[in-house]
């Protein structure tokens, strides 16, 4: 099997791009190709499709849209809506972003829910970066990270890390254009860290906390949970579906997929926690095996 893939950049490691990287390394393991000089069987297309190679079988996999009221999400989701249209196949990643899909733009007839995995073959092999011994002092690191922006509740993380942790924890927040910084001796602003030296930072950690308000299925959950990490995250989105069993959820109100009028997400009550997370499977070994049947049904119904 060939595949063309579209609407990916190979040379980024934000969220989609990220994904595609390590569904090709565990594709290449069942013999699927990305191959130019071969002729193509299907096309992926991620969010959204450009009118490549129009003649193939699409999958669309779609990750979100918009939806708050301060954009013109008709415009802004509109390619993605005709993409869904005149795609063969959707694959969604949780249950979370398939329901809100289904009330925005209509049932799919041929979909699957597929959560994103974690690259655990490169996880073992990663070893501990010795940039990080200055941490070795506390007793729990606690870690959370984003690329940063009001949504995803920085400021959350920070005061329910200092509500909850021990006097001998620290957190470690990671990622670009943190939108709450504190003078605090506990906490450690690291900025962007490469895959690898995160990944070793999440083998250290014991939590990872992530209050974001409406994420779908964030990457860096998933690879956090592999690491060995309890995760702390909102019930709001589809984040608890992949944060395991042992998760820590804090329950706040649903969201009935509606227009969005807000310029910050609501406010969370720490204390209202409850332990409901879902077992869900981590291993990109399942999850490319889970594509590649839905990758054969379609192209067979195409």
């Amino acid at each position: 099997m060939n595949i063309f893939l579209e609407n990916v950049d190979l040379n980024s490691n934000s969220g989609p791009n990220y994904f595609a990287q390590k569904l090709m390394k565990y594709l290449n393991f069942r013999n699927v190709t990305f191959d130019p000089l071969f002729e193509y069987n299907l096309k992926l297309s991620f969010i959204e499709s450009h009118n490549q190679k129009p003649y193939l079988p699409m999958i669309q996999r779609l990750d979100g849209i918009y939806f708050n009221a301060n954009f013109d999400c008709d415009q802004m989701n509109a390619n993605i809506k005709r993409t869904y249209e005149e795609a063969n196949g959707v694959i969604f990643q949780t249950n979370f972003n398939k329901e809100l899909i289904f009330k925005w733009f209509g049932p799919h007839p041929n979909y699957e829910v597929i959560n994103n995995g974690s690259d655990t073959l490169k996880i073992q092999q990663i070893d501990i970066n010795t940039k990080l011994n200055k941490f070795d002092n506390f007793d729990n690191i606690w870690t959370c990270a984003a690329h940063w922006h009001v949504f995803k509740r920085l400021k959350d993380n920070v005061q329910y890390f200092l509500h909850y942790s021990g006097e001998k924890d620290c957190l470690i927040v990671a990622g670009a254009n943190p939108d709450y910084v504190i003078d605090h001796p506990r906490v450690f602003y690291v900025g962007n860290l490469d895959v690898s030296t995160l990944l070793s930072l999440f083998k250290r950690s014991t939590y990872f906390i992530h209050l974001a308000y409406l994420d779908h299925c964030p990457n860096v959950v998933m690879d956090a949970r592999a690491c060995g990490c309890q995760i702390i995250c909102s019930s709001a989105g589809g984040t608890r579906e992949i944060a395991g069993r042992s998760a820590i959820v804090i329950e706040e109100d649903q969201w009935d997929y509606s227009f969005l009028d807000i310029k910050e997400p609501p406010p969370l009550n720490y204390d209202n926690i409850v332990r409901t997370g879902v077992e869900s499977n981590i291993s990109m070994v399942k999850v490319a095996k889970q594509y590649y049947k839905f990758f054969e049904k379609t192209i067979k119904e195409s």
